[in-house]
């Protein structure tokens, strides 16, 4: 078949032009399952010359995984059914694997296919490093949440052991105001213990949970229970906490991830304070233009934005030497807003502080 048998001859050379210099693959083939013109780049792209591709069946050229799906596929074409955007991978001369994405159409009278395709190896590799991405971190978060319920779990039963301790306990018999002041402050502490890790157990158990909720959820509330469980680190670290949520005093969410972010924040403000001073953190709300917004806002020795603005948040992250730094905090910061439905950014400078600025909706 002349498939220029409509225009002249100058009109023929530059579609032959066209076709040859095309950077994607050109090639007609039959119905029998040959190539009959194929144009360079498809030589190039699978590293045979134009006589081998034209001298075998094109299924010997197709990646052994496709063939079952591309021999479906081409059955449609012999039923006078055009073929869009299908993929499937080839093998070149050397034995590499070549993805291409397929626009073929049929004429059925000549027995023909006239077919174009795209080298979409690049785009294909970058999906499978994407999806192999996203399993690595489906796992890791399957983990942690693993982790969290085992902790939890296993945690109550010391947790149990202590409060039924202080149940049999005979305050009466405390003459010391010091101490059973301390006693106090231990029971307390315990069972708030008891009611995050029961608050944790209930927060993995329920799938419901891991959306956002309509609760209300006073930030007040929060930074009090927060600091009745710190109660004695914050009286031994001498900390100012200047709290203000006049201008958003709640939102609706889960109220033990709001919990770990005030825990979170508040003891890193404590741990990475100035030694020639006592810590002092500011917390506010606002709402402006429909934006609402926490604040979490330190005077301490604040951070190096240029080394770590990309990777503050990132699981494991270690940003000193201290002892007992896990570099976990800040990510379960990030996690908990999240899950809140927001953002978080961070504003620092050396020895100037930090801001840690929670947008919600």
């Amino acid at each position: 078949m002349n498939i220029y048998n409509t225009i002249n001859p100058t009109e023929t050379y530059n579609l032959e032009l066209y076709f040859e210099l095309s950077p994607d693959l050109l090639c007609i083939a039959s119905y029998d399952g040959y190539f009959k013109k194929v144009n360079e780049t498809v030589s190039k792209t699978l590293g045979y010359s134009k006589a081998e591709l034209l001298a075998r069946p094109i299924h010997t050229f197709i990646h052994p995984d496709d063939k079952a799906e591309t021999a479906r596929t081409r059955q449609n074409i012999l039923n006078d059914l055009p073929l869009l955007n299908f993929e499937n991978r080839y093998l070149t001369k050397n034995g590499e694997t070549v993805w291409l994405s397929w626009t073929s159409m049929p004429i059925k009278s000549e027995k023909l296919v006239f077919g174009i395709a795209k080298n979409v190896t690049h785009r294909r590799s970058i999906e499978d490093d994407r999806n192999q991405q996203l399993n690595t971190l489906t796992k890791a978060n399957s983990d942690l949440k693993q982790l969290t319920y085992t902790a939890s779990h296993d945690l109550r039963a010391p947790v149990n052991n202590l409060l039924s301790v202080f149940n049999v306990m005979d305050f009466s018999k405390i003459q010391d105001q010091e101490t059973l002041e301390f006693v106090n402050i231990l029971k307390t502490a315990t069972a708030n213990l008891e009611n995050t890790l029961n608050n944790y157990m209930d927060f993995l158990s329920n799938r419901e949970t891991l959306t956002r909720h309509n609760e209300d959820i006073y930030f007040q509330d929060c930074l009090d229970s927060v600091s009745m469980s710190l109660g004695s680190l914050l009286q031994d670290s001498n900390v100012n906490i200047h709290a203000d949520f006049s201008a958003l005093p709640k939102i609706q969410g889960n109220k033990t991830s709001l919990d770990s972010i005030f825990l979170n924040l508040i003891t890193n403000s404590i741990k990475y304070a100035k030694t020639d001073g006592h810590p002092d953190i500011s917390i506010t709300s606002s709402c402006k233009n429909q934006i609402m917004q926490l604040i979490f806002k330190d005077e301490g020795i604040g951070f190096n934005m240029d080394k770590v603005k990309n990777k503050i948040f990132g699981f494991g992250q270690k940003f000193d030497h201290q002892p007992g730094n896990k570099g976990i905090g800040l990510y379960l910061v990030q996690n908990h807003v999240l899950n809140l439905g927001g953002t978080i950014s961070v504003e620092s400078e050396v020895n100037k502080g930090a801001s840690f600025i929670i947008t919600f909706g």
